[in-house]
């Protein structure tokens, strides 16, 4: 635990980059590092909490000892829940108190360093521009997005039916192409791009870099962030994530 004793963002944008990166962290563990995770969250252990850090790193570890502690503390004993529910609902249910945990540091430090009313409020908006954590964990800011806007694509990796197609390799990687005004007939088939959110860092999609399906969970990931070339996706059937790829059957 970092404690905040040597780190204190004064201004808007410092506390925001510590939201950032912590949240960066935290969304690692609950997506990427999913089985490191579920691993070190023993309920045999004593009561654990989930930690963010500004360099983007993540710790599951005890709760500070001393009383009041120099930072909000994150939800307590997320541990204990694991084994009695199903992981995707206790992941979702750990995100929920990461976010929770996000805002009061961040708020925290806007009280400390004396945030006035319009500082607040630039703070939250800043924040409020980012999906939750919750959402990237469900899948739900994909499915928002793909409410709101949906952007073709037409490059060459994309099938011409506009569907994932896990039986091919066609369509579960691609890099969005512009929209093109004569072809808006395809707007059940581009929900995939546009504002699609990466599961893994949470960030839009940039229209110059390769991104990938997950044929399991159905998210789409930057390349980067998963460690996949165009080139390697090339010989991939069937292309599982980190998250899914390293789940084992839970007793």
């Amino acid at each position: 635990m970092d404690g905040g004793a040597q780190y204190n963002p004064r201004t808007v944008e410092e506390v925001f980059r510590d939201f950032k990166g912590r949240r960066a962290g935290m969304i690692r563990a609950l997506t990427t590092d999913v089985e490191e995770f579920y691993q070190q969250c023993d309920p045999e252990k004593e009561n654990l909490c989930l930690y963010g850090f500004p360099n983007e790193q993540w710790e599951v570890n005890l709760p500070a000892e001393e009383v009041p502690p120099e930072l909000p503390e994150p939800a307590l004993g997320i541990n204990f829940a694991r084994d009695g529910m199903q992981e995707k609902d206790w992941l979702s249910l750990v995100a929920v108190h990461s976010d929770a945990w996000l805002l009061s540091v961040a708020f925290y430090f806007g009280a400390r360093f004396g945030f006035d009313k319009a500082d607040r409020k630039r703070l939250f908006t800043m924040i409020n521009d980012l999906p939750t954590i919750f959402e990237v964990v469900t899948g739900t800011a994909k499915k928002q997005t793909k409410e709101k806007s949906s952007v073709s694509n037409h490059s060459n990796s994309k099938s011409k039916s506009g569907s994932k197609a896990r039986g091919s390799e066609s369509g579960k990687y691609s890099k969005p192409q512009p929209k093109e005004e004569d072809e808006v007939l395809d707007e059940e088939e581009e929900d995939e791009h546009g504002d699609t959110l990466c599961g893994a860092c949470g960030e839009n999609y940039a229209s110059d870099e390769f991104w990938i399906c997950c044929d399991i969970c159905e998210k789409w990931f930057h390349g980067k962030c998963v460690k996949i070339t165009p080139a390697r996706a090339e010989h991939i059937k069937q292309y599982k994530c980190p998250s899914c790829s390293n789940k084992r059957a839970r007793p």
